[in-house]
């Protein structure tokens, strides 16, 4: 993962931390730990900030808990999490599909919120009730705050956060259509995302008193995953109602196992209107039974082109990505994107070979709509 680095496993989830994460750590233990220095002036030597780093690690065990949330009730769904990486704005776990429910998109979306209010409780209720005092108990207090800051600063119902995510499930409940809950809530987050751009830039010239380089930081970042998501939710848009059929290349690279050699060489290739290195084979039913590479031929001699068959020299089909006809196009783009493959043979349901899918059919597809 690109400036990521893997740290362990948590519950069988890989867990990554970026590496801008290291610098808010290090400012945040500078930050607690200063603190904590004029706080408690009786705190000698490097206890403020062996405590402060204390503090950092424990805030982001926050956020870590946070993501767990998302992924735990992903997992109850049966949605895999590919991994939880820890960043500098905070946290994501990377979920392996979308809910099939907008209900179900709703729980995944509160249950980091959830988590957050919970730790909060714990926290306040263990500086109410234990006999906590000194800086232990203002790191008790700091950590319910931050957790409670947490949990509400995540509901704010624009994309990316958490509150988007409400959002946008609340609109695919009404609607019936998850692309339009997805772009209705990043329409939301551009919004905010310029509000807050332009209060931190206002604050920073002195024209605001509300605001930070803070709040302009997490703007930009707020605008430009809403672009992504809106951009991706007028994808959606554009390929509700669309099949795989629908996207299958125009000619494709499809022969005959019985076709000789020759006539492979001659009029497939010929006749190919592009440089198709390699070819899926059908039977005479029009059921696919393997692919051969143009570069088989080499391993005939050209005198025998005639006399053998494309069967001959094709290899199996049983490692050939399939999907089937009718499958929603939708689903296909995650498939194509969550296997990291570049094309699919696409199967009617007969049995009989429609031809192939790639990833640029999908994208002259979107263009011509």
């Amino acid at each position: 993962m690109n400036g990521n680095l893997r740290v362990g496993n948590l519950f069988g989830i890989p867990f990554y931390v970026n590496v801008s994460w290291f610098l808010v750590l290090l400012l945040v233990t500078w930050q607690y730990g200063s603190g904590l220095a004029a706080a408690f002036p009786q705190l000698g030597g490097s206890l403020p900030w062996v405590l402060g780093l204390a503090s950092a690690l424990m805030l982001f065990a926050s956020v870590l808990a946070h993501e767990l949330g998302h992924g735990f009730a992903a997992l109850r769904q049966g949605i895999g999490v590919n991994s939880i990486t820890l960043f500098l704005f905070g946290g994501l776990a990377a979920l392996e599909k979308e809910s099939a429910t907008p209900k179900g998109a709703f729980w995944v979306a509160i249950a980091g919120p959830l988590v957050s209010f919970a730790l909060f409780g714990l926290f306040f209720t263990a500086g109410q009730v234990l006999p906590l005092a000194g800086p232990i108990a203002g790191i008790v207090a700091l950590l319910a705050y931050i957790n409670l800051a947490l949990g509400a600063f995540n509901l704010i119902p624009g994309l990316p956060l958490d509150g988007g995510n409400v959002l946008k499930a609340l609109v695919w409940q009404i609607t019936g259509q998850p692309y339009k809950g997805l772009v209705f809530a990043s329409r939301v987050g551009q919004v905010i995302g310029w509000t807050a751009i332009a209060l931190g830039a206002a604050s920073i010239v002195g024209l605001s008193p509300v605001g930070s380089i803070w709040t302009l930081l997490i703007g930009l970042f707020m605008l430009q995953n809403a672009n992504r998501t809106a951009q991706f939710g007028e994808v959606q848009g554009r390929l509700t109602g669309l099949t795989a059929a629908d996207a299958v290349v125009q000619d494709s690279p499809v022969i005959r196992a019985s076709l000789s050699l020759r006539d492979f060489a001659d009029d497939a290739l010929l006749a190919a209107p592009s440089a198709w290195r390699k070819f899926l084979v059908a039977d005479d039913s029009g059921a696919l039974v393997g692919t051969v590479l143009v570069d088989a031929l080499k391993q005939v001699p050209r005198d025998q082109w005639a006399n053998t068959s494309v069967s001959a020299v094709m290899t199996s089909a049983a490692d050939i990505a399939t999907v089937v006809a009718d499958r929603p196009l939708l689903e296909v783009v995650q498939t194509l994107e969550t296997q990291k493959l570049q094309a699919l043979a696409v199967v009617r349901q007969d049995g009989s070979l429609a031809g192939l899918l790639e990833k640029t059919s999908i994208q002259a597809l979107l263009q011509a709509a």
